[in-house]
């Protein structure tokens, strides 16, 4: 019923500059909250960035300052932009959305495929 197409990832080197995007396409009537999470190989998933439909904004402590996250309503679009990359940000980074296929109140998850982000010189 619904995709979340993810890109922007791939190799950076220390200090540098990153920018993702994902875009939500099919049956979406309202999304409530996505964001983005990731996951480094030997560790449990986290959260990286959240945003709400009224644009409140959530982040993980280690990339306050940093990171920034936005949205385009109309294109059902979230970007993350990352600066002053570190290694420890290296980890395959994944898009999720809690969104509505009506009107009402049922709220479903969806992921994205994951892309995968290298910090390293």
């Amino acid at each position: 019923q619904v995709e979340l197409v993810e890109s922007g990832g791939g190799l950076v080197q220390p200090g540098g500059s990153l920018r993702l995007s994902c875009a939500a396409s099919g049956r979406i009537f309202s999304i409530n909250n996505i964001g983005w999470y990731r996951q480094a190989p030997g560790k449990q998933r986290e959260l990286v960035a959240t945003i709400t439909r009224s644009g409140t904004t959530n982040y993980a402590d280690s990339v306050k300052g940093r990171f920034t996250i936005s949205t385009d309503n109309a294109k059902n679009t979230v970007c993350l932009q990352m600066n002053s990359l570190k290694p420890e940000d290296t980890a395959v980074y994944y898009c999720n959305a809690e969104l509505s296929h009506e009107a009402g109140n049922n709220y479903y998850h969806y992921w994205g495929q994951g892309t995968q982000v290298t910090v390293a010189s």
